[in-house]
């Protein structure tokens, strides 16, 4: 039997219930336990009273920035039909569905039906989800060859990982800069120039023996770039820096979290600020692929392996790994257990218990 809407948002709403925040935060600190309990030395978290307060200031201000960068970029492509209000509930549900799905997955999962209960059309949702993934994939594929220039063959943990480690890492990275930069290529000629034969290739392309499970997944896709092409057309230049300028602004920013928090207890010199900020792309790769929930427990686990040699004492990355995942990570599973509650008794008004998510 088909879902009706109501089946279908509830299906939704159930994957961000609240009550989901418990399993990735016991995996998280649970591994996070378990490194400081392998790790600990007397002495080994002496650093901390020398803390450096101005830059613990500073990585507060660029995590602000950041989420101020997102509510604006969002208010700004839904072509501020969006409040400022509903743009903040709307960043902060949407991080929690990065939190509480599985990396691979994503906040983008769930986006559009965000947009489209805020009361934008179906079509203008998806279009608008479409545009922060292409702008997110082109910063991507825009900063990793700057980034590999600067940086070299430093970019990977040679000082952590051997051989074979290495090779398969890098390989890792390549074949994913591939993927983004040809899907990111698909979604700019689908969107500007011909969206009908992108549907049609992708048709064709999941009809092949081995990827026809996924043929109906293929041509939804192709109809949301083809709704999205007809809504996004027709704006200016001013629209497009705005949405390209308020990209980079915060995922620069995103990357730059970690470097703070590491310059924070540890003297880093520039160059190291820059090698950190860099990693950062390695680094993701990692979580891409990562199956837990926000992947949890495994940033956590490889995150010494990028970072640890600016740090020191494994004690001392162990407790960098719980300060950056408690403010880009367990932060966000709480404010979202506390946003989502009130945004559905406000968008679903009479029409929808919310409790039922709680």
């Amino acid at each position: 039997m088909p879902l009706t809407q109501d089946n279908r948002d509830q299906e939704l709403l159930d994957k961000l219930r609240p009550s989901r925040i418990v399993l990735p935060i016991l995996i998280g600190l649970g591994v996070v336990g378990f490194m400081f309990w392998r790790s600990y030395r007397p002495g080994d978290l002496a650093p901390l009273a020398n803390a450096k307060l101005h830059w613990l200031l500073v990585m507060l201000l660029v995590l602000v920035a950041r989420d101020a960068g997102y509510i604006y970029r969002i208010r700004h492509i839904s072509e501020r039909v969006l409040s400022w209000k509903q743009s903040l509930d709307v960043i902060m549900i949407w991080e929690f569905a990065s939190c509480v799905l599985p990396s691979a997955v994503g906040g983008t999962a769930v986006a559009s039906f965000i947009l489209n209960k805020e009361g934008i059309s179906l079509g203008k949702s998806l279009a608008y989800v479409m545009v922060t993934a292409l702008l997110d994939n082109l910063y991507y594929v825009v900063t990793v060859p700057l980034v590999v220039v600067l940086a070299g063959d430093a970019l990977y943990p040679h000082e952590a990982l051997q051989g074979g480690l290495i090779s398969t890492l890098r390989v890792a990275f390549v074949i994913s800069y591939v993927l983004v930069t040809l899907y990111a290529g698909l979604m700019l000629y689908a969107i500007f120039v011909n969206p009908e034969s992108v549907k049609r290739l992708l048709v064709r392309l999941f009809s092949l023996r081995g990827l026809r499970r996924w043929r109906v997944s293929a041509y939804q896709h192709g109809n949301e770039m083809v709704w999205a092409s007809a809504q996004l057309r027709g704006n200016g230049a001013s629209y497009w820096l705005r949405a390209i300028g308020s990209t980079f602004f915060v995922w620069t920013a995103r990357y730059l979290i970690i470097g703070c928090i590491i310059a924070a207890f540890v003297d880093v010199s520039w160059n190291e600020f820059m090698l950190i900020f860099g990693r950062n792309l390695t680094y993701k790769v990692i979580l891409l692929i990562a199956i837990t929930p926000g992947g949890a427990g495994i940033a956590e686990g490889a995150f010494p392996t990028f970072f640890g040699k600016f740090i020191g004492t494994p004690t001392m990355t162990n407790f960098v790994v719980l300060l950056y995942r408690l403010v880009t990570y367990y932060l966000y599973l709480v404010l979202g257990a506390i946003f989502l509650p009130r945004w559905v008794a406000r968008v679903f008004s009479k029409h929808a218990d919310p409790q039922a998510v709680v």
